[in-house]
């Protein structure tokens, strides 16, 4: 019997906007993991600048990235055709008025971006090719909070769609917020009375929903520790934050990617100055540190687990390593297989 094909898309930095951040990736990447023996192979490339992360429309059909630049070099959100064979054929592009856009979803028929350097979120419709119209929405935050080298202003840096598919959230880690959006008559305006303030000085970055949305877990970028919110009233409140770090680590913070097990028994955040993935496992509303599961490569950017549950697999921006690890029933980690194949790696998107 063969094994089991999955087909994904990684997305690498291609070269370096700042100096000493950046890569030496070939843009995106169209790849294959064997089920059997945990082997990735590449099977197409797509040249892009820094597409940073990509996002897949809600048919799989279309493909969705950012370029992550510098303002003044005019960064793009762009557009592609998967084909059947999964390599990308491209749409069309449009301006993003912001600078190093960081992340971005599909949302029905738009694309929502978050920029970092310039705090704001943008809406981009879609027609019914798929192609990006303009930018018909675009929200500056405004604040800043304690630490001066990172929060001295907004830096939105997620977009996320709650199950409901009509509240959305936006980590800003520069001003301790989710801030709060809703979707009306078609167009992207603020919903600040569902706004939610966190613990000073943590710094929000990505976040997730348990299955039925009643809690939220919150990577914050700047302490590493987990924000738990709780749903109250159709509001989010801060109930308890729990440290993502071993006790006796006294390094810097670096929090980097966050995903919930589809069973909703365990929780994953990554750390890219300790070099590992924690393993919570989730009991009721509280969580509990189960393993470090430290990944033996440079800048544990991001990783996401595989549709069926079955895969996690981490991308190290800096020392080029893809990481591939069976998800055991209690939630550890066992590493099958690594990669040095795809240069730069810092997203990863399974189609549905």
């Amino acid at each position: 019997m063969k094994p089991k094909i999955l087909t994904f898309f990684i997305g690498s930095y291609t070269e370096y906007p700042i100096p000493g951040f950046g890569g030496i990736g070939r843009g995106i990447y169209t790849v294959r993991l064997n089920t059997k023996t945990g082997e990735l192979d590449v099977l197409h490339t797509e040249y892009v600048r820094n597409p940073s992360y990509l996002a897949i429309g809600e048919d799989n059909q279309f493909l969705y990235c950012h370029t992550e630049l510098d303002a003044k070099d005019q960064p793009k959100a762009k557009a592609y055709r998967i084909r059947e064979d999964y390599s990308l054929e491209f749409l069309n592009e449009q301006d993003i008025n912001g600078g190093y856009p960081c992340h971005l979803v599909t949302y029905g028929s738009n694309v929502l971006v978050a920029c970092y350097m310039t705090g704001n979120v943008l809406q981009f419709p879609l027609d019914r090719s798929g192609r990006l119209k303009k930018c018909t929405k675009d929200h500056r935050h405004h604040g800043s909070s304690i630490n001066d080298a990172r929060q001295e202003g907004p830096h939105a840096h997620q977009v996320a769609i709650h199950p409901n598919m009509k509240d959305i959230y936006v980590c800003d880690l520069g001003i301790d917020t989710i801030k709060a959006y809703r979707m009306q008559d078609g167009e992207l305006m603020p919903n600040e009375v569902k706004d939610c303030k966190l613990t000073t000085g943590g710094g929000p970055r990505h976040l997730v929903f348990n299955s039925n949305a009643s809690l939220v877990y919150v990577l914050n970028e700047l302490t590493g520790d987990i924000s738990v919110l709780q749903s109250n009233n159709d509001t989010f409140t801060e109930i308890h934050t729990y440290h993502a770090l071993p006790d006796d680590y006294h390094g810097e913070a670096g929090g980097s990617a966050i995903r919930i097990h589809p069973n909703a028994k365990y929780l994953y955040a990554a750390n890219r100055q300790l070099g590992a993935i924690t393993i919570f496992r989730i009991e009721e509303n509280t969580l509990k540190t189960i393993d470090f599961q430290y990944t033996r490569g440079e800048g544990v950017r991001e990783f996401t687990i595989s549709p069926d549950g079955q895969w996690l697999i981490a991308c190290h921006q800096d020392s080029h390593d893809t990481v591939v690890y069976k998800i055991e029933e209690d939630g550890r980690l066992t590493e099958v297989n690594r990669t040095k194949d795809i240069l730069s790696p810092v997203c990863l998107v399974f189609p549905d």
